[in-house]
């Protein structure tokens, strides 16, 4: 499990590479855990039944040890308790192409997919919220466009309704 830290405006991250699982079945597992804080993280990781948790769990924590030691290191003040899940990220790997024995001494071949996952933790700033809601009462359209993108649809609608009957008729008039 190779592993690396970065810093970029107080994020921490780690990877696991090349990792036995489809990166759709580790998605599963990183999508219940972005945006939580790290302390429920660990819990919904711990307590999950899918087979890839224990490796996401190892991440999650590692990405947590990296951001104490660049704590120490660079001299921060990184408060452990405030930091969140920013990402978690499950890529494509290379395929391992393998071979499965077929009747009448042929073979099939499958892939075997592999999976980069990333974690990356950020502190929790007090005044700003992780997961920010955008309402918007109307929507946003290009001046005069609302008004003719409805007329051409109807128009279209019609034109095709008309063309059908018009072309029975003829030939009904040409088997006469």
């Amino acid at each position: 499990m190779a592993k690396t830290a970065t810093i970029n405006g107080r994020e921490f991250r780690a990877e696991a590479r090349f990792q036995r699982t489809s990166p759709q079945k580790a998605k599963l597992v990183l999508d219940m855990i972005k945006g939580q804080r790290v302390e429920q993280a660990l819990n919904t990781v711990h307590f999950s039944t899918k087979r890839m948790a224990p490796v996401i769990e190892k991440v999650l924590r590692s990405a947590i040890q990296n951001a104490n030691y660049l704590a120490q290191e660079q001299g921060l003040d990184v408060d452990i308790d405030n930091l969140y899940v920013r990402t978690a990220v499950a890529n494509d790997a290379p395929r391992m192409k393998r071979i499965r024995p077929a009747p009448m001494g042929r073979a099939f071949r499958y892939q075997r997919r592999l999976a980069h996952i990333i974690v990356t933790v950020a502190e929790k700033r007090p005044g700003v919220n992780v997961a920010t809601v955008v309402t918007a009462e109307e929507p946003v359209v290009a001046k005069g466009s609302d008004k003719k993108a409805p007329a051409k649809k109807a128009a279209a609608k019609k034109t095709a309704a008309k063309k059908s009957p018009a072309k029975k008729s003829t030939a009904k008039k040409a088997a006469k």
